[in-house]
């Protein structure tokens, strides 16, 4: 099912509201003149509210889409879409693309 490119701009947050953003945009494709992100770039978390052990095994530091777009690559890599999935480590939650731009999907 096609989704929306998710850029290097786009608000993704962890489960527990931390900010994260990605290590390695992929400059190759450029949507709204902004770097597109592919599927195995690490994202970097901050601000995330779980607490660390031993009230819980938080917080969010790191995390990575586990899928992406099957038909559209870009060095050979998927790209990350709005409805692409994530781990974030060490939590084992996800990560939620909330905003991203709406005028190119792949699938």
């Amino acid at each position: 099912m096609p989704g929306f490119l998710v850029h290097a701009g786009a608000t993704v947050l962890c489960a527990h509201g931390g900010q994260a953003l990605p290590t390695v945009p992929n400059s190759r494709v450029l949507v709204n003149g902004m770097p597109t992100v592919t599927q195995p770039t690490l994202y970097t978390i901050a601000g995330c509210a779980l607490p660390p052990p031993p009230a819980a095994n938080g917080p969010c530091v790191t995390a990575q889409f586990l899928t992406g777009s099957t038909r559209v690559l870009s060095n050979g890599q998927p790209l990350v879409l709005l409805d692409s999935q994530a781990l974030c480590t060490p939590t084992g939650t996800p990560l939620l693309v909330t905003v991203t731009q709406t005028r190119v999907t792949a699938t």
